[in-house]
């Protein structure tokens, strides 16, 4: 894209004769035969009112004439490049050259172009190497020559280290005559959706886009159906799903009136992003996702990430004629309200001087997948990963390599929650149509990080009727929040979270005890089909209940607070603040090893710790707030094993009055 750009703003100077050499005066040319000059003004006359069938006939007549008229060559050359023919632009751009090297030093620089768009690297190397060695070189053209030469290079060695690629047609079930492009796809990877282009009957050649979904039945992706109270007479497109596949955002255009094709659709600009929640099977009617995101420029390509709070899409800004300029990746957040943040700009590590698109971040959370024309690549579009890093960031951005990148466009890349297979969209021969969305094996070093799913439901401890009621996770390591979310109407819930990780989960429901515990996906997840099963049991606040603190952690007989401790006791002040007349006593325990006075002591301190934190920094009335330690009076079983005694080594606190 980027190449083509560049073809067409910079090779218009080259028709006009006047070359940056000053070999030649206005008007005059190197050949002195009236014939071939007349055939060449001719040519360039209906080059300008772009009647490109008459220019190329009087410049090859031009030519004809005069076997060595430089000018002829040239134009033909640039009207083959303009026009996408590369390969017959090579042959004049050479002819050019082997006539008078000198006489336009650029032509060095447009062949290594049209080399470029053909996939000829190590000749485009030469040529760059050549002309970058001329004196007085424009500094813009330059500075393009240095970017296109590392290209040269790079698409040089991608192709001596080419990656495996071996694409297959997803099936009949999904592609059909008409083009269909944009996957999606759920968090078990058991449902697809994606974008079909279907002929319009009242505007012959013109195409309305819509949205299709197919489930995957014993390995096989089944006959797609359309989302119809979603589709519009209006575009859809570039759908994202929740991991639980019930939010969906999706990309919708207006036509030249503004329209975007149902009455109650309004949007921002020329394309804005939508969401729709299913509710008891089916979506609800689309909504604008607000100006934090939409604006009176372009909005397009969303991608919805697993922790349920994060959008990834694409922004372009209105430029001269209305094309899309300075087209870059941005975030937002949802925030604690429910509302979303302003968006940012992803990292130059992402972003870069060109035009990035067809965003899409894996289900770990951890590896972003992207296209762009401003990152070292093939030539044209290329798709790229980068890595989240330790603090945050974005990394540096790893070009997929050769056959996946070609000298050609590629774009809208989706990777299964599993990790192993690609999805993209090709008009590749073979096909069903246009159009066709293909797999691929996804190389390892290529791979995202391992996930796995959890699903599970909440419910009420006495009566066992499921609940709807927030929830969060937590990286244990870290502490850092890994999901919010919901439950749906009938307790369930579906996530997907990075595997081989220690997990804390806090729930929170009004008129139930603050719950809190944690698991570990540590050497369990073998097999992505097969989810990790979370049945939460949530007990109605009561005087006398007791809740055990299971991410409470002090050092071997100390009573300070491990930091990891502190996500704990934040969940628990939180629980305190929005039950204000709760009373609670905090209690330690310990198992009956060693001598019980040191070890009410230890317990006791312990408690103390956990009362200090939530008066200082809760605020919570210590009024509020009692503690005392138990040592190994009060054991949870008996302490005959070391995987009981550990059990019994607690903090707890006990409803006293509510």
């Amino acid at each position: 894209m980027f190449l083509r750009r560049i073809i067409v703003i910079c090779l218009t100077f080259v028709f006009n004769f006047n070359y940056a050499q000053g070999q030649m005066p206005p008007g005059q040319y190197t050949s002195t035969n009236k014939k071939a000059i007349k055939y060449l003004e001719e040519g360039k006359a209906a080059y300008e009112v772009k009647k490109d069938d008459v220019a190329e006939k009087n410049l090859k007549k031009a030519l004809e004439e005069d076997k060595n008229f430089v000018e002829a060559a040239l134009g033909l050359a640039n009207l083959y490049q303009v026009t996408g023919r590369h390969s017959e632009a090579i042959t004049y751009f050479k002819k050019a050259i082997e006539i008078n090297p000198k006489f336009f030093p650029s032509s060095f620089y447009f062949l290594a172009l049209s080399q470029l768009a053909t996939g000829l690297y190590g000749e485009a190397k030469t040529n760059l190497e050549i002309f970058l060695k001329f004196d007085r070189i424009n500094p813009n053209t330059k500075e393009s020559a240095q970017q296109f030469l590392v290209n040269a290079k790079f698409g040089e060695e991608a192709i001596k280290n080419p990656k495996p690629f071996k694409p297959v047609n997803v099936g009949q079930g999904i592609n059909t005559e008409n083009g269909e492009y944009f996957p999606a796809i759920t968090g078990d990877g058991k449902q697809f959706m994606f974008t079909r282009a279907l002929p319009r009957a009242d505007l012959p050649g013109e195409f309305n886009e819509d949205f299709y979904t197919s489930d995957k039945v014993n390995n096989v992706w089944q006959t797609a159906t359309p989302i119809t109270n979603i589709n519009s007479t209006g575009n859809e497109g570039a759908p994202t799903l929740s991991s639980d596949g019930n939010i969906m955002f999706f990309a919708s255009c207006s036509d030249q009136f503004g329209d975007y094709g149902s009455p109650e659709r309004k949007g921002a600009g020329s394309c804005d992003i939508f969401y729709s929640q299913k509710i008891n099977g089916k979506w609800t009617r689309p909504r604008n996702a607000g100006e934090a995101i939409n604006s009176a420029n372009w909005e397009t390509q969303p991608s919805f990430s697993s922790d349920g709070k994060t959008l990834y899409f694409i922004k372009g800004f209105r430029g001269r004629g209305g094309m899309n300029k300075d087209v870059d990746i941005y975030m937002s957040v949802i925030s604690d309200d429910g509302k979303f943040k302003p968006a940012v700009k992803l990292n130059t590590n992402v972003n870069s001087t060109g035009n990035e698109e067809s965003v899409f971040i894996h289900p770990d959370n951890m590896t972003l997948y992207f296209a762009s024309d401003g990152h070292p690549g093939m030539g044209g579009t290329d798709l790229f990963m980068s890595k989240r890093q330790p603090n945050g960031d974005w990394g540096p951005a790893v070009n997929l390599g050769y056959p996946i990148n070609t000298f050609e466009d590629e774009n809208s890349l989706l990777v299964d929650p599993a990790g192993n297979l690609a999805y993209f969209a090709s008009s590749r021969p073979g096909g069903f149509g246009k159009l066709d969305i293909y797999q691929f094996e996804l190389p390892e070093d290529l791979r995202p990080e391992k996930i796995t799913y959890v699903k599970g439901k909440i419910y009420n401890s006495k009566t066992k009727e499921t609940l709807e009621a927030s929830f969060e996770l937590l990286d244990l390591e870290t502490q850092q929040s890994v999901t919010k979310s919901y439950t749906q109407k009938n307790g369930e819930f579906f996530i997907t979270l990075t595997a081989n990780k220690n997990y804390l989960v806090n729930v929170n429901k009004d008129g139930f005890l603050f719950y809190s515990d944690n698991f570990s996906l540590k050497g369990k997840v073998t097999d992505f089909t097969k989810p990790f099963l979370l049945d939460i049991p949530l007990d109605p606040i009561d005087t006398g209940s007791v809740v055990e603190l299971k991410n409470v952690f002090f050092d071997v007989n100390k009573w300070d607070l491990k930091p990891e401790s502190k996500a704990e006791l934040d969940k628990l002040g939180s629980f305190l603040t929005k039950n204000p007349t709760l009373k609670i006593e905090l209690s330690g325990h310990t198992d009956s090893d060693g001598i019980r006075k040191n070890n009410i002591t230890l317990s006791e301190n312990r408690a103390k710790s956990v009362y200090d934190y939530l008066i200082t920094t809760s605020k919570i009335d210590a009024a509020r707030l009692k503690y005392k330690g138990y040592a190994d009076l009060k054991p949870k079983v008996k302490n005959d094993t070391p995987e009981n005694k550990a059990r019994n080594r607690r903090t707890e606190f006990k409803v006293l009055a509510k």
